[in-house]
């Protein structure tokens, strides 16, 4: 069994850091930004501001025997530097998968964003049997990047 516990995809997106976390910050815009496909639709999510927020996302996955809804507790912010989130079915305590946004400012039009997707906080045995993790690969994450640049241009 693999010790690696996270993917970590690294992009330089010409646009400046406040329009890129302006775009990150707002859950509506990850339906378009998502490289999984797992993504459908924003059921609540005001722009994040803060750790403890919560928005949930309407999802789809075989992995959950189909549509389901998703939690997404706000673990980390940091205006224009940091955004991650933990996320769990809804009405359930997050069981420890993270996605965490750092961006870095290159100068007035630049910005290297970096995008982790962790499972390494997941212990519940029961879990990691139905689950075989990572759910989302490196090409996806790299995918979300270029939504992302796209997103932030346009």
């Amino acid at each position: 069994m693999s010790e690696t516990t996270s993917v970590t995809v690294t992009r330089t997106i010409d646009v400046a850091n406040k329009d890129v976390f302006g775009v990150l910050s707002l859950p509506q815009n990850h339906v378009a930004i998502d490289g999984s496909g797992f993504v459908l639709s924003v059921d609540h999510g005001d722009r994040i501001t803060g750790t403890g927020q919560v928005f949930t996302m309407n999802m789809s996955g075989d992995h959950m025997g189909g549509e389901y809804k998703t939690d997404n507790h706000v673990t980390g912010y940091d205006e224009g530097k940091l955004l991650a989130w933990e996320t769990a079915p809804a009405g359930t305590t997050p069981p420890g998968w993270e996605w965490v946004w750092e961006l870095t400012p290159l100068g007035p039009d630049s910005t290297e964003v970096r995008h982790t997707y962790s499972w390494g906080k997941v212990t519940d045995p029961d879990l990691l049997k139905k689950i075989s993790f990572p759910l989302v690969t490196e090409e996806q994450l790299e995918e979300a990047l270029n939504n992302l640049a796209a997103a932030a241009s346009s």
